[in-house]
């Protein structure tokens, strides 16, 4: 487990650094290697902010929290990510126990009326959904995916400024499409 600290108007110290991994040293148990941890601690006036960004094989999980008391923050912030990582492992060991359910994938959604495949006619669209295509970091567009009830993800790639697809796949990775220029 890696972990990088940074600090925005805090001064970090050991104490702060230990009590920081210690609390992190829970996740462990819950996630498989390799795991990087990025440990943001922010003083603003008199907010303490702790954000805590921690990726893994499994995908990645973030947490921010507010408070008055930093180390208040960390705690809360580590209980969320905590939290996170439990429901990610249910998910992992539910899917290795659940049955087969065939080897193709079914849609959902109908797209094309069957009528119009049969009698030569032009297959219509009968829903079309509108997607407004952010500019963000593949980070960022797998924190939305795992937060959607979709199995995929539409982005502006914020480096490169195309247009991307981040998808889920079978074995709880995530895939990325992103067009040749």
């Amino acid at each position: 487990m890696n972990i990088e600290y940074v600090g925005r108007n805090y001064e970090l110290d050991d104490r702060v650094r230990r009590y920081t991994a210690g609390k992190l040293g829970k996740l462990e148990k819950f996630l498989h290697e390799p795991v990087e941890i990025r440990v943001t601690l922010e003083v603003e006036k008199h907010r303490q902010i702790a954000d805590i960004h921690v990726s893994h094989r499994g995908g990645v999980l973030q947490a921010t929290e507010e408070t008055l008391d930093m180390s208040d923050a960390i705690n809360q912030a580590v209980e969320k990510v905590e939290k996170q990582a439990r429901r990610s492992r249910k998910k992992v060991v539910g899917k290795r126990r659940r049955p087969d359910r065939g080897n193709g994938y079914s849609w959902p959604l109908a797209v094309v009326e069957r009528e119009s495949l049969g009698t030569g006619a032009v297959p219509r669209v009968i829903k079309s959904t509108l997607l407004q295509i952010k500019p963000m970091t593949i980070d960022e567009a797998a924190l939305q995916l795992e937060s959607s009830k979709n199995d995929f993800f539409v982005f502006r790639d914020a480096t490169s400024d195309r247009v991307s697809v981040l998808y889920k796949r079978r074995d709880n990775n995530y895939g990325l499409i992103a067009p040749e220029l």
